[in-house]
């Protein structure tokens, strides 16, 4: 989709509107795959109607202004007195239908945020549990063939010395935690373990800020979702509290236009993350693996919307090959429209198995956002010159995420996973250069 921008789409930076005019069908059959209302299409193209008759309506009186203007500056005595009064009432008339205009703009936008990206093809349709198993990765451990009932990671962390849970809630709350001697040597092993990997395959590599101004939350989509509740936000500053890095990453090239030619541009950006759970009441209250913050390296690319999907099964890639990297027992879902955030298009988890809790959670995932995010936060490519001497086009450009480590359900995966009878962790081959050559995890307490 190459070429000027349509002159429209910078007051609404959300879905591209060609699609809304051309193929509102498409839109109607996306809303559906997610479950969401269709109703969100009609009103867009209302709004659109009555914003392009309020421009017309505008234009039209103000080039009658224009005209009248030279005739008043062409006559005398009382001609002229006329046509002034004429013109003062032609410039009241200006001044309401400019105010029509920015309400019809504004109305517009607003209707055009209501929609979300619209879902690729092969996303399946339905919503949480409505997923597809596309691979499974290793064989879970079968303790009971080893002789012995795996602990969960809670009372692993408590016997490495790895997780003060009770000290978390008291300094912070509930849903906080402190990771102490090698469970805080764990977590600078997974964080430098992905970072190398990143650096290997070409990422540059981004300390991320947490906090991020609104137009930042807007553009990626999150304050869309559920009204923002599930974000923490500073009272009394423009500023919120990230629950990924994708946020700022995504604004990292806010209001630029990019040299197509210089992408793909990949980002490895480690950052703490916060999120308030809201809705998750009663789901994993106890241990690390739902909790308020947690640290995270995210991979994030800006690359062209013909090459995004191959860009998507490259982050998954390098995704599965971190956590072949730590010997974890996984699978690949494909997650179902009305599961999407609404910015995405397509979705992968990689889910490991827990074995405590004998089934798959999520540690990774990895969505393509095509140009919903590059039109709101107006980041933009310009393509080769098609014509000697001048400039090539602007059009848009794609944005995908993929998480590389989520550290604490990392270390809740690992733990569980690589446990021995006596309350030792193995370590991973992979890590031990992180851990000083570490192998085991002996236990400082029983």
């Amino acid at each position: 989709m190459r070429g000027e921008s349509d002159p429209t789409d910078s007051l609404s930076r959300m879905i591209d509107p060609r699609i809304l005019r051309d193929e509102p069908d498409r839109i109607r059959a996306s809303q559906a795959k997610r479950g969401a209302s269709p109703d969100v299409v009609d009103r867009a193209l209302e709004a659109d109607a009555v914003r392009r008759a309020a421009i017309a309506a505008f234009e039209e009186k103000r080039a009658a202004q224009k005209t009248f203007g030279k005739q008043v500056a062409q006559a005398q005595g009382e001609e002229k007195q006329a046509l002034l009064a004429q013109v003062k009432q032609l410039a009241a008339e200006v001044k309401d239908l400019e105010a029509e205009q920015a309400s019809a703009d504004e109305a517009w936008t607003t209707a055009l945020k209501a929609i979300p990206n619209v879902v690729a093809e092969q996303t399946p349709t339905g919503g949480e549990d409505d997923f597809v198993v596309l691979e499974e990765v290793g064989t879970p451990r079968d303790f009971a063939a080893e002789g012995f009932e795996p602990r969960d990671h809670i009372e692993l962390g408590r016997m490495l010395g790895a997780i003060d849970l009770e000290r978390g809630a008291k300094v912070s709350g509930s849903r906080f935690y402190f990771l102490t001697g090698v469970g805080a040597q764990l977590e600078l092993a997974l964080v430098n373990l992905a970072m190398e990997q990143a650096r290997n395959a070409g990422f540059t590599q981004v300390i991320a800020p947490s906090l991020v101004r609104t137009e930042a939350m807007e553009g990626t989509g999150y304050l869309d979702q559920g009204g923002g509740e599930d974000i923490y936000r500073i009272e009394g500053e423009d500023l919120y509290l990230v629950g990924t890095s994708e946020v700022p990453m995504a604004a990292y090239h806010s209001k630029e236009i990019l040299d197509v030619e210089s992408l793909p541009r990949r980002y490895a950006s480690f950052s703490p993350c916060f999120r308030k759970e809201a809705g998750s009441h009663g789901k994993d209250t106890k241990g690390i693996i739902r909790v308020h913050w947690f640290d995270k390296v995210e991979m994030f690319v800006y690359t062209t919307l013909e090459d995004a999907e191959a860009e998507h099964q490259r982050l998954l890639a390098w995704e599965k090959e971190f956590l072949d990297k730590l010997e974890l027992a996984y699978r690949v879902v494909d997650i179902a429209a009305g599961d999407l955030g609404g910015s995405a298009i397509r979705k992968f988890d990689c889910e490991a198995w827990i074995p405590t809790q004998g089934k798959y959670r999520e540690l990774t995932s990895t969505s393509n956002c095509t140009d919903f995010q590059t039109r709101r936060l107006d980041t933009r490519g310009r393509f080769p010159s098609t014509g000697s001497g001048q400039a090539g086009p602007i059009g848009p450009i794609a944005t995908l995420n993929g998480t590389l480590t989520a550290i604490t359900r990392a270390i809740v995966a690992v733990l569980e996973t690589h446990q021995q009878a006596d309350g030792s962790v193995r370590v991973p081959k992979a890590l031990q250069p992180f851990l000083g050559g570490l192998e085991l995890l002996e236990p400082v307490s029983r």
